[in-house]
């Protein structure tokens, strides 16, 4: 959307420890479609400090099932996008960006607070204040789906000819997309409310 916009972005993808690297593999593959830098920041080791997560917690299983159902919470990893948006902004201060960009959506405020749209205007609040004086006195936090529906977005994703095919949402890190965890059950629903063939492979 960004470079759709005019834009220059500079993409960052966080190993934090997570189970699997396919959507690292995946932000690299859009980035180089795109034309655009990459870089992936290296946290993995703080895995051990954010247990208790599906998605990190090799001792736990994935759950399967709607992002509403209640066995979902055990894939929050505690604090995750401050700890990222953190980090970005450190880096859109060296930067002199205007703008550290998230993606947000409205199925995600159910299960992780740190994807809530009062998060999101505190955190940019305490930035302001973090990043006075340092950066572009315009520093914003930009959440463009924060107020979206996956369908809205799989509709905006199309508009821009985006080929979701080299897209990657699954929870599982397996050849192909589970089709049963809260990502891809949430990624089929999209496709279907929106009427548009869904190219994702799945088991």
């Amino acid at each position: 959307m960004c470079v759709k916009e005019g834009g220059s972005p500079y993409l960052i993808t966080f190993d934090y420890g997570q189970k699997h690297k396919k959507e690292i593999a995946y932000a690299r593959l859009l980035a180089e479609n795109l034309g655009v830098p990459h870089q992936v920041v290296d946290i993995s080791n703080i895995q051990n400090l954010l247990g208790g997560s599906a998605l990190t917690d090799d001792g736990i299983e994935v759950p399967e099932g709607h992002y509403a159902a209640s066995n979902m919470a055990i894939t929050v990893v505690p604090n995750r996008n401050a700890i990222f948006l953190t980090i970005a902004y450190g880096a859109a201060v060296s930067f002199q960006s205007k703008f550290v960009g998230a993606a947000m959506h409205t199925g995600d405020h159910t299960i992780y607070p740190d994807c809530r749209p009062e998060f999101v205007d505190i955190f940019g609040t305490m930035q302001k204040i973090a990043t006075e004086g340092t950066g572009d006195a315009d520093l914003s936090l930009w959440t463009p789906f924060i107020k979206k529906s996956k369908a809205e977005i799989a509709q905006i994703g199309l508009d821009m000819d985006l080929d979701y095919g080299e897209t990657w949402s699954c929870y599982k890190g397996d050849r192909l997309h589970c089709g049963r965890c809260g990502t891809c059950v949430e990624r089929k629903e999209a496709f279907e409310l929106i009427g548009a063939t869904d190219p994702t492979q799945y088991q």
